[in-house]
């Protein structure tokens, strides 16, 4: 579970996030959206502990991030926009590596189960530069699943594959929820949100502005008309009056 309250992160006097609170609970996938310079990417990171942050509490699995890092992150795997491969490890030497890192028993299993999944079998002793944009994307993402971690956040998660990858993709996120892990994604595809998503959480310069299920957000922007998309719900909700204050990156 992800517990978050009352989360701020500042940079000097410039407020990236303010004052957001929200719950994912086991099974739930929630979308992050909203504009560039919302403070997607700095929530995530914070989320993450990769950054730390001005204010507020994070408690994941029931550990608070700043008070038992070691605990939190161990159940965690975040998956950036751009994979960080080590240039001189084959896929299956990352795999191994990583696993070890984490002290998984069963890890030989686990990298066969993953390379697999994720169509990676044929590149297993392949090194990085010799991967496409999309198949490093899928290395970063096997090595993250290798723990089996129970609260996952993705950072544009489809960046780079191919459009059979990406239907892979939103199979495995399905499979991890169905699993009960609980997913925070944020991208700019709002179909994929749509498609694989519990709930929303819009953000602008920093601020909440929308929060709930699908069809909550849907009773509140839609007015009525159950036919209109996440996209045209995003569009309506964003295009509300700005937070007094505020600011993302």
């Amino acid at each position: 579970m992800i517990e978050v309250s009352g989360l701020t992160k500042c940079y000097g006097d410039f407020v990236a996030v303010r004052d957001l609170s929200f719950t994912v609970r086991p099974g739930e996938i929630l979308g992050l959206v909203g504009p560039n310079g919302a403070g997607k990417t700095s929530a995530l990171r914070c989320l993450a502990g990769i950054i730390p942050p001005s204010g507020g509490s994070i408690r994941i699995s029931g550990h608070d991030l700043t008070a038992a890092p070691l605990e939190a992150k161990r159940v965690i795997a975040f998956f950036s926009d751009e994979p960080r491969l080590f240039e001189y490890l084959t896929l299956r030497q990352h795999l191994v590596f990583t696993g070890r890192l984490y002290g998984v028993a069963d890890v030989e299993s686990r990298i066969e189960s993953l390379l697999t999944e994720l169509e990676l079998t044929g590149k297993a002793d392949e090194l990085p530069g010799a991967l496409s944009r999309g198949m490093k994307q899928k290395v970063a993402i096997a090595c993250g699943l290798i723990h089996s971690p129970r609260v996952i956040f993705f950072d544009e998660p489809l960046t780079g594959l191919d459009p059979i990858a990406i239907r892979k993709m939103k199979d495995t996120i399905r499979r991890l929820a169905a699993e009960g892990a609980a997913m925070v994604i944020s991208s700019h595809l709002l179909h994929l949100l749509e498609e694989v998503c519990t709930h929303v959480l819009v953000l602008k310069r920093g601020c909440k502005i929308a929060h709930g299920s699908l069809d909550e957000i849907r009773q509140q922007f839609a007015a009525g008309d159950a036919s209109v998309d996440l996209e045209e719900l995003f569009i309506r909700i964003a295009s509300q009056p700005e937070p007094p204050e505020g600011g993302g990156t």
